[in-house]
C-alpha cells in the first residue's frame, strides 16, 4: 500500500498526526514571533540601535535557520521525520527559555541563533510528513490548517508574550514560551506515525538515496521552482522585514501601550491570519481542481492587495483605523502562503519535499527574514535622522510595496507549473 496517497491512515489518525504538528507549529511561530513585541523593551534595555534590532529579530534567527535547514531536510526525505521534529522542538524551546536569562545584547543574540538552529527542523519535516498522511486533493487544506498556526503562535507569541512582558518584564516572557515545548516534545516523539517505517522496501529505493547535488540540480532545472524561489524571496524581504517593526510603529508612532499592542494587535493579527490561512487553502483547493495553475495565482492576487492595504495603514495616525485594514491586509498577506507551499509540493516529486521546502526556506529565511528586518532597521535609522519617528512609517510603507514583484514572480510560476508536475 502506497503511504505516499494518505490511503494508510483513516480520518481519525490523520486529525491526532495534524493535530501535533499543529502544536509544533503553533509554539515555532510563537517562540519566534515573541521577539517581535519585545523589541521596544530590549532597546531601552540594552541600549541598541534600530539596526541591532533587526538584526536581532532577522539575521541571528535567520543564519542558522537557513544554515541547518538543508542538512536536517536531508536527514528528513532519508530518515525518521518524527525524531526530527521531536529533537528540534526539545531545542528551541530550550533556547527560547534562555533567552530570558541573558544578561547583555549578545547574550541575548546568541540564545537567539539557538532558537533559529532548533527551528530549522520543524516546517520542511511537518510539510513532509502532511504530504504523506494526506491524499493529493487534500493537501492544500491540510497544509492550509497546519499554516494556520501561525495564527495561534501569533497570539500566543506577540499577544500573551507581550502582555506577560508588559506585568512580568520581557525574561519572565521568555522563559513561559519556551517551556511548553519541552512537553510537546515528549507526546510528539509517542504519537506521530513514520509512514516509511510501514511503507513497502519499494519506497526505499534509489530515488530516497538520491545525492543532495543531484536533488539540487533537478529542482533548479524547473523555471516553475525558479520562480517560486524568486516570489518567495521577495515575499519574505517585504513581510517580514515590515511586520518585525509594526509593534515598533505602533508604540513609536501611533504612541500605543506594550499592553495595547499585545493584546490589540496580537489578537487583530491572530485572527486575520486563521482566517487568511484557512481561506487560502480552501479556496485553493477548489480552484486548483480545475486549474492546478490557481496554486501560484492565488497567491500572486494576495500580494497585489497586501502591498496597498499596507502602505494605506501606514499613512494613519490613529490605533483603530490602523487595526481595521490591517486584518485585511493581515489576511490578504497570510492566504498567499500555504497554496505556494501546496503548489511546491506538486511539482518536486515525492522524495524532494522536504529538500525543495528547505531550499525555499534556506533562501527566503536567509535573505527574507534574515535581511529583511536588518534592511528595515537600517532604512529606520536613516530615515529617522531626517524625518524622527515618520522614518520607520516611510520605512514600511516601501517595505510591502515591494509584494507587488513578488506577485509577478508567483504569475509566473503558475504560468511554468504544467510542465513541471511530479508526483
Amino acid at each position: 500500500m502506497d503511504c505516499r496517497n494518505g490511503s494508510r491512515y483513516n480520518a481519525r489518525q490523520r486529525g491526532v498526526f495534524l493535530g501535533v504538528l499543529f502544536l509544533a507549529s503553533t509554539l515555532s511561530y510563537a517562540d519566534r514571533l515573541i521577539v517581535t513585541v519585545l523589541l521596544e523593551p530590549i532597546k531601552h534595555e540594552f541600549q541598541v540601535s534600530d539596526a541591532m534590532l533587526g538584526a536581532l529579530s532577522g539575521l541571528c534567527f535567520a543564519i542558522f535557520y537557513a544554515s541547518f535547514g538543508i542538512p536536517i531536510a536531508r536527514w528528513a526525505d532519508r530518515g525518521n521525520r518524527r525524531s526530527v521534529i521531536t529533537v528540534a522542538l526539545a531545542v528551541w524551546s530550550m533556547m527560547t527559555a534562555l533567552c530570558g536569562i541573558a544578561q547583555n545584547f549578545w547574550q541575548l543574540a546568541v540564545a537567539r541563533i539557538g532558537v533559529g538552529a532548533g527551528e530549522a527542523g520543524a516546517i520542511p519535516a511537518a510539510q513532509s510528513l502532511i504530504a504523506d498522511y494526506f491524499p493529493p486533493e487534500r493537501r492544500a487544506t491540510a497544509l492550509s490548517i497546519l499554516t494556520s498556526a501561525s495564527a495561534l503562535g501569533s497570539l500566543l507569541g506577540i499577544g500573551a508574550g507581550g502582555y506577560i512582558a508588559a506585568t512580568h518584564g520581557l525574561r519572565t516572557a521568555f522563559v513561559l514560551a519556551g517551556l511548553p515545548g519541552l512537553g510537546l516534545a515528549f507526546v510528539a516523539r509517542f504519537t506521530l506515525d513514520e509512514p516509511r517505517q510501514r511503507a513497502a522496501p519499494i519506497h526505499h529505493s534509489e530515488s530516497s538515496q538520491e545525492p543532495i547535488q543531484h536533488t539540487v540540480e533537478q529542482l533548479s532545472r524547473k523555471p516553475s521552482f525558479q520562480y517560486a524561489l524568486a516570489g518567495c524571496l521577495v515575499y519574505f524581504f517585504a513581510v517580514n522585514g515590515g511586520l518585525a517593526f509594526i509593534p515598533s510603529f505602533l508604540m513609536r508612532v501611533l504612541q500605543a501601550s506594550q499592553t495595547q499592542v499585545s493584546t490589540t494587535y496580537g489578537v487583530v493579527s491572530a485572527l486575520a491570519s486563521l482566517l487568511g490561512t484557512l481561506g487560502g487553502g480552501w479556496w485553493a483547493d477548489r480552484l486548483a481542481r480545475g486549474d492546478i495553475r490557481w496554486l501560484a495565482w492565488l497567491p500572486a492576487m494576495a500580494c497585489v492587495l497586501t502591498a496597498p492595504l499596507y502602505v494605506w495603514a501606514f499613512t494613519v495616525d490613529d490605533l483603530r483605523p490602523f487595526m481595521a485594514i490591517n486584518v485585511v491586509a493581515y489576511a490578504c498577506a497570510a492566504g498567499g502562503v500555504t497554496p505556494i507551499f501546496a503548489a511546491i509540493h506538486s511539482i518536486c516529486g515525492s522524495r524532494r519535499r522536504a529538500m525543495a521546502i528547505a531550499l525555499i526556506l534556506f533562501s527566503a529565511t536567509l535573505f527574507g527574514s534574515g535581511l529583511g528586518p536588518l534592511a528595515a532597521g537600517i532604512c529606520s535609522d536613516a530615515l529617522t535622522a531626517v524625518y524622527g519617528v515618520d522614518g520607520l512609517r516611510y520605512t514600511l510603507m516601501m517595505m510591502m510595496t515591494l509584494l507587488v514583484l513578488s506577485a509577478v514572480f508567483f504569475y509566473w510560476f503558475g504560468r511554468a507549473m504544467p510542465d513541471d508536475l511530479e508526483d
